[in-house]
């Protein structure tokens, strides 16, 4: 089982296995890769001879044949032209070829299995499991931000420990803790350490420099660095370097690494057949894709390079019904007493399996005269789709972690070594699960479909309607529903001893839908807070206390937002607990005035005023002076690079300015901020946590200001006395 491989330019394939004795190495040099041509269309009549003939004088050929394959789960089995390459680097231009040949109509062929990661194919094609059978040894190598753009580095955090000096000081150490640790997986804080430790090896004269386990390779560049827009948030892909016998983990390109840690990427592994290094910086929707593609594999069904699936025809009706999200109760703005949540376990994929919603059975021609989806009238085959096999054992396993995790945390002396491990593997598989029905939607999903994304989103508003109704029918009343929640009170027109308890109405509710309705949290009261410029209620926006222990439920506001500041984070919390304690503005008043007392002083640590925000764009893409626009300035002067998509971080110095001078960068030596800009962001906060009451921000100011003036008075009738 090889936790990676690599592959050489000689088409040479090595595999390495972790054991309790150490690496081993396994070198091959008979993989030739894959890829597949085959009609566009069912029931044509091209001759792909002709092609094959052509493939076969290829230099980059190794061998073709005629083989039956499905070209899509709606077509049976029939004749493809199946090319094998030379190289895994040939297998996207071997391809291009198929599609520029003038013998074919433009359209009339199309390539599959072509554009998949080189790991994932190698372990697709050749049935290997790139589950590690043993440990992985990791070592972390980290550069400060003012450093990474440099070509020499003068620091360097090695296992933990801070290296600074000389070139030569730093290649020692990290050599040394390479001898020590032979570490499995290079965890780093940008790959550009990678081939800037060799650059600095150069420049010093140093021989015998080297990260890799294989004598003849010191590293491969696979991939440069991009800028790109998902769902209109910018983004930033660093450039990727592969080290021979190692797997690298880029700490500013992982999503599951650092949104789990090590067992949850490696459940994911073994789920997805991507090692390590893939799995890394791979999307949730590149997982779930890679997962679905094995499923596809073991069906025989090929995988289509580009997706070109047609939206079935819809009269403008259905059109008109089908275009809507999912059922939303809107939030009643203010405070409530005694609120219960509950959640569907996991709602979408739950309804994908229970309804059999999959992009191979929607709108079936075998039952097209059948009205299965609600509202839309369209038909779900019998036969099982392949979306339920690649779903339901991710649900299951989900399942059976959670209540483990559950039983290890009741236990008297709870291992937290299994419990990090458990929940790491739970909340790896909660993204893909999260994931699944959206990407159903996606234009670019291999397999998705638009029919099933809109289906699923109208089973999920039939369920939520009638837990609705079962629950008022049961003497509560819905507060706010949203998706997958609801939330409920007592209904004060019901006797209590008419009210159905919510064990038994959602365990009613479950049967019914055949979903589990969870009882996810019971509040003492709960706060719902309303638009910036509306009264209506913000759909994701509320905080309040959790039943019976000392904590909050926050989401939406301030302190749950990755740009505030720590110290106007902390301070919203203090309120919160204050307007908790004494149900009192003027109580919140008084904490506020505190803070503003101590920022007008000077005595709040400038690294607590720390705001961090994503670049959306280059600097000279900017036409306003915004803070970004400062801060960007700042970094350019310092030769610090920053790249859409990326975050910097800054202290507001001087707010009325708009040169670089307004902000700091939050590595500079900043000996001053600006009071007033954070006194401004201290009161927005806090009208977060009285809107729900009927206050805003003027009426937040204009108590504060009433408070001073009281108190001035009071000062100078003393002075008088």
């Amino acid at each position: 089982m090889p936790f990676t491989i690599d592959f050489l330019d000689d088409g040479r394939t090595l595999e390495w296995d972790e054991t309790p004795d150490g690496p081993v190495v396994t070198e091959r040099d008979d993989y030739t890769p894959r890829f597949y041509i085959a009609p566009r269309s069912p029931g044509s009549d091209l001759d792909l001879t002709k092609l094959q003939a052509i493939y076969d004088r290829h230099p980059d050929v190794v061998s073709t044949e005629i083989r039956s394959r499905r070209p899509s789960f709606r077509r049976d089995e029939e004749p493809v032209l199946a090319v094998d390459g030379v190289h895994i680097d040939r297998v996207s231009s071997l391809a291009n070829q198929a599609r520029q040949r003038t013998e074919y109509p433009i359209g009339d062929l199309a390539c599959f299995n072509v554009d998949f990661s080189r790991e994932f194919r190698y372990c697709l094609e050749t049935g290997i499991d790139p589950t590690p059978a043993a440990d992985l040894s990791m070592l972390r190598l980290s550069v400060p931000m003012t450093e990474a753009g440099n070509e020499t580095y003068t620091e360097l955090s090695v296992a933990g420990e801070t290296i600074s000096g000389s070139p030569m000081d730093i290649l020692t150490a990290v050599q040394a803790a390479l001898e020590t640790h032979d570490p499995d997986i290079l965890v780093c804080s940008t790959s550009e350490i990678i081939p800037a430790l060799y650059k600095m090896a150069t420049a010093a004269g140093v021989d015998g420099f080297t990260l890799s386990r294989w004598p003849d390779i010191d590293y491969q560049q696979l991939a440069s660095q991009s800028t790109y827009s998902s769902y209109g948030r910018v983004g930033h892909s660093p450039a990727r370097y592969n080290v021979p016998g190692r797997a690298i983990i880029d700490e500013s390109n992982t999503f599951f690494y650092g949104e789990t840690n090590l067992d949850g990427v490696l459940d994911l592994v073994s789920r997805s057949k991507k090692p390590v290094q893939e799995l890394a910086w791979a999307s949730i929707g590149n997982v779930l894709t890679a997962i679905q593609i094995c499923e596809a594999h073991e069906r025989g069904v090929l995988v289509p390079w580009n997706s070109w699936r047609h939206e079935f025809y819809k009269p403008m009706g259905t059109l008109h019904d089908a275009d809507r999200g999912g059922f939303i109760f809107a939030p009643e703005v203010g405070f409530h007493e005694d609120v219960h949540e509950l959640d569907f376990s996991s709602l979408y994929p739950n309804i994908i399996c229970t309804r059999n919603v999959s992009p191979d059975v929607i709108r079936c021609e075998c039952h097209r005269d059948r009205d299965d989806v609600p509202g839309l009238g369209y038909s779900i085959c019998d036969e099982r789709g392949y979306l339920v096999d690649v779903l339901e054992p991710i649900i299951d396993a989900r399942d059976k972690i959670k209540a483990a995790i559950r039983h290890e945390q009741q236990c008297k002396d709870p291992d937290e070594d299994r419990l990090t491990e458990l929940e790491g593997r739970s909340e790896a598989l909660k993204w893909i699960l999260v994931a699944c029905f959206g990407y159903q939607g996606f234009s670019n999903a291999k397999f998705g479909r638009i029919e099933c994304h809109e289906a699923i989103n109208a089973f999920a508003r039939e369920i939520l309607l009638t837990a609705k109704q079962r629950l008022e029918v049961g003497g509560w009343r819905v507060v706010h529903g949203i998706v997958d929640s609801i939330w409920v009170t007592p209904d004060p027109s019901v006797d209590e001893a008419n009210r159905t308890d919510l064990e038994t109405l959602s365990s009613e509710i479950s049967t019914t839908v055949d979903i589990r309705l969870e009882h996810e949290a019971h509040y003492d009261w709960v706060a719902f807070v309303p638009q910036r410029e509306s009264a209506a209620g913000a759909l994701t926006k509320y905080f309040g206390k959790v039943d019976g222990k000392d904590e909050f439920k926050i989401r939406g506001i301030e302190a749950r937002q990755r740009s505030t500041p720590p110290f106007v984070k902390d301070v919203q919390q203090e309120c919160l607990e204050r307007l908790d304690a004494t149900r009192s503005p003027a109580a919140v008043l008084s904490s506020l005035e505190a803070a503003i007392e101590k920022l007008h002083a000077g005595d709040v640590a400038v690294e607590q005023l720390v705001e961090r925000n994503r670049v959306s764009k280059p600097l000279e893409g900017y036409t306003q002076n915004t803070q970004n626009v400062a801060a960007l300035k700042r970094a350019h002067d310092q030769d610090v690079a920053i790249h859409p998509g990326q975050d910097i971080e800054y202290v507001v110095v001087d707010d009325k300015k708009t040169s670089r001078e307004r902000v700091a960068l939050a590595h500079e030596e900043i000996k001053s901020y600006d009071p007033s800009y954070y006194e401004t962001e201290l009161v927005r906060a806090v009208e977060s946590l009285l809107s729900p009451i009927g206050w805003d921000r003027s009426k937040v100011r204009r108590e504060l200001a009433e408070t001073r003036v009281t108190e001035l008075t009071t000062f100078a009738n003393t002075e008088q006395d």
